[in-house]
């Protein structure tokens, strides 16, 4: 049975994450982080590339599923003619290793069930070497092994491993799943009861630190939880996605590897946190970003692996058919060799949020910040590959420009509310070039809307990004035009594309669907020029796009009415959380004003 991108939930450890379809299948996993090899890739392929699948036999679906309240733990519920039955899964928080754990709980009568691993390593190319070690089996391929632990009984059958088994009312079973290195000895695996209460613990404590009080703190509260699964807690780093190549368009070849930490994502990221009340997640991802990024600006990337590796070569993965059929599928990311100026405003834009936030002075953060300041000031009159990363010819992006200026920005304020040293004149001066620069060129006056690029008559939705940086207020009539020429040219059913895709514009076959961070930002902008109803009518409308456990993709197919693009996506829940705090503040003014009236 194909399941649609919606049909998974995601459980993990804050260092690696795991999809579960409602079908009860494992289809993806990768160990022992975000970006290692795939020991089940069934997502991008086939069962014959790797997955684990539990549930009632002759059942292909679920009847429901849930998480835990306020925890990454995954309940789903089938019902059968004999019974019912729940399995529980979840990955313990982890001091070395991954684990994946599912427990099986009869609920009603009696069913009986059905469970296939199958072990592929390397993305599906590799059968590993399977050997039962007392009551465990242990699969090896060169630095890979799992430990597969039950107390049922299993057997083998053409390179995969079986049980069958009867649940009844009131029984328990547990299946655990461990990696670790081929060549340590195998460690035991933790007690299942056991982790599940450790981990329902850390989760509640982490959730309870939630200072978000407004209309949509269920909402808030969830989405943070999936930023806490996509950072990788030893270093702070936060991935875009746990996975790679799910299409923005079925059949397309839009597919990308997102397991990797994109530097933009840094302000939009530490706002979130920052709303959240999460201080010491901020401090982290503050800290990661300054170690990716100190050296020569000349260097600088757009991302960078999780422990701040540079060096993410793109590759193709032919063995693997695609999901739906969508290739190439893609490990790596060409895009880590572009120029992208604004990636320098942006990590500017973050560093000045956490001088906002109370965060402790760094003289060598400041040195470094200097340094791009200054490398701003000699590139920015360049074309870059812009925020979409697009695969053409370089070109003047208006986007760019504005982040651009945000550097200067950031950098006069540093010195004006924070006290730093700097050139504050030449900052000063530079910035208001910069500003000029971008009214004269990237407005089109006879439109009455910022463009995409200079020159072009375009638009591009990353143009919502203006008031939210603060370079034009939201209700400046050229940013008011903006915001009506996206709604009338850029808008389908609601929802916003990123701009027009075509060969000519970013170099790759046209067609993708909306995308959902960008319609969150329209749901700022709406907010800010007084739109409150409008607002609050389409955050609520994106909310309904979630899927049943409340996660979210990257993009969404206005026709076909599904989720597309990588899942779930950092940046689209990061959109959720800073829309509900706008849309709180926002409405929280309105109702004052009213009474004062």
């Amino acid at each position: 049975m194909s399941l649609r991108i919606e049909d998974y939930a995601l459980i993990g450890d804050t260092q690696t994450a795991a999809l579960v379809g409602i079908n009860g299948s494992i289809d993806w996993l990768c160990a022992p982080r975000f970006d290692s090899a795939a020991c089940f890739a069934a997502l991008l392929g086939d069962e014959s590339n790797g997955h684990w699948s539990l549930r009632p036999k002759g059942v292909e679906r679920a009847t429901r599923r849930r998480y835990l309240p306020g925890a990454l733990v995954l309940e789903t519920d089938w019902e059968t003619d004999s019974g019912a039955v729940r399995v529980t899964d979840f990955m313990p928080l982890r001091t070395t290793h991954p684990d994946l754990i599912r427990l099986v709980h009869g609920i009603k009568g009696t069913v009986d069930m059905e469970m296939e691993l199958v072990v592929r390593f390397d993305y599906g190319r590799l059968v590993p070497w399977a050997r039962r070690v007392g009551g465990d089996m242990i699969y090896v391929s060169g630095g890979d092994s799992l430990l597969l632990r039950t107390e049922l009984p299993t057997h083998g059958e053409d390179a995969r491993t079986r049980a069958e088994f009867s649940i009844s009312e009131g029984q328990y079973e547990s299946f655990v799943l461990s990696w670790a290195p081929s060549f340590e000895p195998p460690r035991e695996p933790p007690h299942a009861a056991g982790a599940l209460e450790a981990t329902l613990a850390w989760w509640h404590a982490w959730c309870s630190r939630l200072q978000y009080k407004g209309e949509w703190s269920t909402e808030v509260r969830d989405s943070l939880m999936v930023l806490k699964a996509l950072t990788f807690a030893p270093t702070g780093g936060l991935v875009a996605a746990p996975t790679t190549s799910l299409p923005e368009q079925i059949g397309g070849v839009r597919n990308w590897d997102y397991r990797y930490c994109w530097l933009r994502d840094a302000a939009f990221t530490l706002w979130a946190l920052n709303i959240g009340g999460y201080i010491e997640e901020a401090r982290s991802w503050r800290d990661w970003l300054v170690r990716v990024a100190a050296g020569d600006p000349t260097q600088l990337q757009v991302l960078y692996g999780v422990t701040g590796e540079s060096h993410l070569v793109e590759e193709e993965l032919p063995h693997l058919s695609g999901y739906e059929g969508s290739r190439p599928v893609r490990i790596g990311n060409a895009a880590v060799k572009q120029f992208q100026l604004d990636v320098y405003g942006e990590i500017l834009d973050a560093l000045h949020l956490g001088r906002v936030m109370g965060m402790d002075y760094d003289a060598e953060a400041w040195a470094l910040q200097r340094h791009l300041v200054q490398f701003v000031i000699d590139h920015w009159r360049e074309p870059d590959e812009g925020i979409w990363e697009i695969r053409g010819p370089r070109q003047h992006f208006t986007h760019s420009k504005v982040m651009a200026w945000v550097a200067l920005d950031r950098a006069v304020r540093a010195i004006e509310r924070f006290g730093r040293e700097g050139p504050l004149d030449e900052w000063r001066k530079v910035r208001q070039e910069i500003h000029d620069d971008v009214t004269t060129n990237g407005y089109d006056a006879d439109r009455k809307t910022f463009v995409q690029a200079y020159g072009r008559k375009e638009l591009d939705a990353s143009l919502l990004l203006i008031p939210l940086v603060h370079f034009l207020p939201a209700t400046d009539p050229r940013m008011r035009g903006t915001i009506e020429a996206i709604k009338a040219e850029l808008m389908h059913d609601g929802f916003v594309s990123r701009y027009k895709t075509d060969e000519t514009n970013d170099g790759l076959p046209p067609g993708e669907g909306t995308f959902l961070p960008c319609t969150f930002w329209l749901v700022d902008n709406l907010a800010l020029i007084g739109q409150i109803d409008e607002a609050t009518n389409l955050f609520e409308k994106l909310l309904g796009l979630r899927n049943d456990v409340g996660l979210l993709a990257e993009e969404y197919n206005h026709v076909e009415k599904r989720q597309l693009g990588n899942f779930p996506q950092a940046l689209t829940h990061v959109g959720l959380v800073n829309s509900a705090y706008n849309l709180d503040r926002v409405r929280r003014a309105r109702s004052a004003a009213m009474r004062s009236a």
